[in-house]
């Protein structure tokens, strides 16, 4: 078996819109819609690395 596998697909990517027709307001929306992405994901991993190295820890005992 290979192990690609058994990984999950990867996430579909976001789309890029079209910024010349958006308004500050709704540039500025645009934006923090994404850094509310990137912080969602960046908690995700540093959950995924603590559960990595309990893992780790209990499996050299």
């Amino acid at each position: 078996m290979n192990p690609d596998d058994l990984e999950p697909p990867k996430p579909k990517t976001l789309e890029q819109a079209d910024l010349d027709m958006m308004s500050i307001e709704a540039l500025e929306e645009y934006i923090a819609e994404r850094e509310a992405e990137i912080e969602r994901a960046k908690a995700k991993i540093a959950g995924k690395q603590s559960a990595r190295g309990v893992a780790e820890t209990f499996f050299k005992s």
